[in-house]
């Protein structure tokens, strides 16, 4: 596996030359400051290429060319914005970047209740607590016909955590949630939420699935002309929420997307502590079913608590993922495709997440996406990949 690391760019608070001593070969990062919809030039991409390069590391994945909302819900300058995703792909084609990692959530990316929870041994993780997302959905937000979303017992705890909660602790978990939200950082309003979650309704599972797939027929081409491998990552948490339809959830998601193009172009972010979530995924069998169309991996391991639709980030060989069984198949499919001689032998892997923990307790830096924390997830990988590989031979 190709050890890579998050970057945010030159405002991120973990500059490359640290990136560099944790041992990463590879960066995964994209142009934070283009728009949604636009096309990414290929002069911009080769600067972005030259810093990473200067770092003395790799561009290996782009993470991520944002799909826009227009495009997923087929409204406004909607076919305008997917030639601008195919301009992109061969922008960053003609720099040598291969691979991109991308999702299609709807509304909302990424969701945590709380970004700064505080673990027994006093480091800080993300965490999604059922109770009050749903106190945020069906008292804060006030979605129209939530209730009929949940059972009674959670609408009940729902009501008592929100009763529960200071003014100022409503606020913070509207914040918390928002920051998942493509905008975020531009003062999205629980108004404009409202707005965005009504140009999905009545929208099916089939229906948005549809979408994907129509996407994938008008993007996959182009990513096999150019070379790139497009990595779909899965739906964080792997469930519905808010009443949108969540398509890339599950082990039969992931057949569904495959099958759908059956091109080695069109492939999966595997990311263990998104499909962790979930008791009823495999993620041995799902490692061995789909590993030739992993092009990516977030390794991260989530841990699902008594309720079992609430978890939290773990320690990265905590939780509830097998790392060393996922790791395992990953790393067979790499001997498989090096006998086959394939370009894409080395799968890169990132430690996706990690605990604010040490000196950066007390450092500002993006949730999930301090220093020490994935330096130590990165340290603990890369012992269960020497080990696995010494017992492969």
């Amino acid at each position: 596996m190709e050890e890579t690391w998050r970057w945010f760019g030159p405002k991120d608070k973990v500059p490359l030359q640290h990136v560099r001593q944790a041992g990463a070969t590879g960066i995964v990062t994209a142009l934070h400051h283009v728009p949604n919809g636009t096309a990414w030039d290929k002069d911009d991409v080769a600067r972005r290429n030259a810093e990473v390069k200067a770092g003395g590391m790799r561009w290996s994945v782009v993470e991520s060319i944002p799909i826009s909302e227009e495009i997923k819900t087929r409204t406004g300058d909607w076919k305008k914005h997917l030639e601008a995703y195919g301009q992109s792909i061969r922008a960053l084609a003609a720099n040598g970047i291969e691979t991109v990692c991308y999702n299609f959530m709807p509304v909302i990316d990424w969701t945590r209740t709380d970004l700064y929870y505080k673990m027994p041994d006093g480091s800080l993780s993300l965490r999604f607590d059922a109770n009050e997302f749903a106190a945020f959905d069906l008292f804060i937000l006030r979605r129209q016909h939530a209730a009929a979303e949940y059972t009674p017992e959670r609408i009940e705890a729902a009501r008592r955590c929100h009763e529960a909660m200071t003014t100022e602790q409503r606020e913070k978990l509207t914040r918390t949630i928002i920051a998942g939200l493509p905008g975020a950082e531009e003062s999205y309003t629980i108004e404009m939420l409202r707005a965005a979650l009504d140009k999905y309704r009545g929208v099916t599972k089939d229906e948005f699935r549809d979408r994907l797939g129509e996407f994938l027929d008008a993007m996959t081409p182009i990513a096999e002309e150019a070379g790139v491998r497009l990595a779909i990552h899965p739906d964080d948490p792997p469930r519905s929420l808010l009443g949108l339809p969540r398509i890339v959830s599950t082990q039969e998601d992931a057949r569904w997307i495959l099958n759908r193009v059956e091109s080695p172009n069109n492939g999966l972010t595997f990311c263990t502590g998104c499909y962790g979530v979930r008791p009823d995924n495999d993620l041995v069998a799902m490692a061995k079913e789909f590993a030739s169309r992993i092009h990516f991996l977030h390794l991260r391991a989530t841990k699902r608590e008594d309720d079992p639709e609430s978890f939290f980030e773990a320690d990265h060989l905590a939780g509830d993922v097998d790392m060393v069984g996922v790791i395992t198949e990953v790393l067979k499919e790499e001997k498989k495709r090096e006998s086959a001689g394939r370009g894409d032998r080395e799968i890169p892997m990132r430690p996706d997440h990690g605990h604010q923990m040490l000196d950066d307790i007390d450092k500002s830096v993006n949730p999930g996406y301090s220093a020490i924390g994935r330096l130590r997830g990165l340290a603990e990988l890369r012992g269960v990949a020497t080990a696995v590989k010494r017992m492969l031979g």
